[in-house]
């Protein structure tokens, strides 16, 4: 199963889902579609914005986990 850490990348840097929004100029609907992990997929494009903006990497972001 695949974890989105968003929320603890967020957390990390003391950035609100808002701000972020603002700075990648994706809508905090979308983030937080992201955040739940309710996506189904994501855009390179938008990984690349959201990683720049955090100064993180896709693994900071992503996690993968067997399921048990």
């Amino acid at each position: 199963m695949i974890v989105v850490n968003l929320d603890v990348v967020l957390a990390k840097r003391k950035m609100s889902l808002s701000e972020l929004s603002e700075r990648v100029g994706i809508t905090i609907a979308n983030l937080s579609i992201l955040k739940t992990g309710k996506a189904k997929a994501v855009r390179f494009s938008t990984l690349d914005a959201i990683c720049r903006e955090l100064s993180c990497t896709p693994a900071d972001l992503l996690e993968y986990r067997v399921e048990e």
